[in-house]
């Protein structure tokens, strides 16, 4: 099942999405649609659907799936992103190339809460002291309680490369700021996509009618299991329920690339849909 979040009769509302139409949930976010399903031990999209209502929100926009109580993310889950945050040259013998293979322990940093997140139209953020800002295409885990995947959307986890390079201590300034992280355009319910692994993304970015960035990739290439992501996450750290796992990227954007004021990134994910979103100097 497709949720996510609409602006129904003034406020921010849980909706199912299907043929291009949302039916909404009234009096319930998709938190507290998720929330409530665990604490009735219900199937959440029987919760869903028996709670949604029988009209249409025709044209009703979709807004951030929803508001994450917490954002993850993991870093060199895929050999390309690995190898490009060693350095141009792509070395095998720099410590990312070791997180990628053969660390047991996976990269894990905390990218925010739903604070630096928005959705998709609306506009991602680049740093005002970056000149290489640059999406980073992921599939993103939403959990429940004790890291259960309650389903999964498109995540850009939006980061400042060029601050990074000048000094792995910097990360959380490369990472965590205004609008750096999107989320999008829906969560696809778990019993819907069996295999997280066979997912293709692209990326795509454009200066008006130029495209100066294209790419692609497949979650097949992802480097460590999901599951294995969540037993490390949660290692001594009880992340709360409804809280948003990034998986990595496995397309790099290159600085010839970066972002630009007006340009729009647009990532799509076989199954979920497309999140698209302006770029502006935050």
């Amino acid at each position: 099942m497709r949720l996510g979040q609409i602006k129904w009769n003034n406020e921010v509302t849980a909706a199912i999405f299907e043929n291009g139409s949302a039916r909404p949930i009234p009096g319930h976010t998709l938190y507290d649609l998720i929330r409530r399903a665990e604490v009735e031990s219900t199937d959440l999209p029987k919760l869903a659907k028996s709670m949604a209502s029988a009209g249409l929100a025709d044209g009703a926009a979709p807004l951030i799936p929803l508001a994450p109580k917490e954002v993850w993310a993991c870093g060199c889950t895929y050999e390309m992103s690995a190898s490009f945050r060693d350095g141009e040259h792509n070395t095998r013998e720099g410590f990312y190339f070791y997180v990628y293979n053969p660390a047991h322990r996976p990269e894990i940093f905390f990218k925010g809460t739903s604070r630096v997140c928005v959705g998709t139209g609306a506009p991602i953020g680049i740093r005002s002291d970056s000149t290489f800002t640059a999406p980073e295409p992921e599939l993103g885990v939403v959990l429940g309680s004790k890291g259960r995947v309650v389903g999964y959307t498109i995540a850009n986890d939006v980061s400042a490369w060029d601050i990074e390079r000048e000094n792995p201590l910097y990360l959380p300034q490369s990472k965590v700021y205004t609008a750096c992280c999107s989320l999008g355009p829906v969560m696809v319910t778990a019993d819907e996509i069996t295999d997280p692994y066979s997912l293709d993304m692209t990326c795509v970015i454009k200066r008006g009618d130029k495209t100066t960035f294209e790419g692609k990739t497949s979650t097949g290439r992802l480097g460590r299991k999901i599951d294995q992501l969540i037993e490390y996450l949660l290692q001594s750290n009880p992340v709360p329920c409804g809280s948003v796992l990034l998986t990595g990227t496995g397309i790099i954007v290159t600085q010839e690339s970066a972002l630009a004021a007006g340009d729009v990134c647009t990532i799509s994910a076989t199954g979920i849909g497309e999140l698209s979103n302006p770029c502006a100097i935050v």
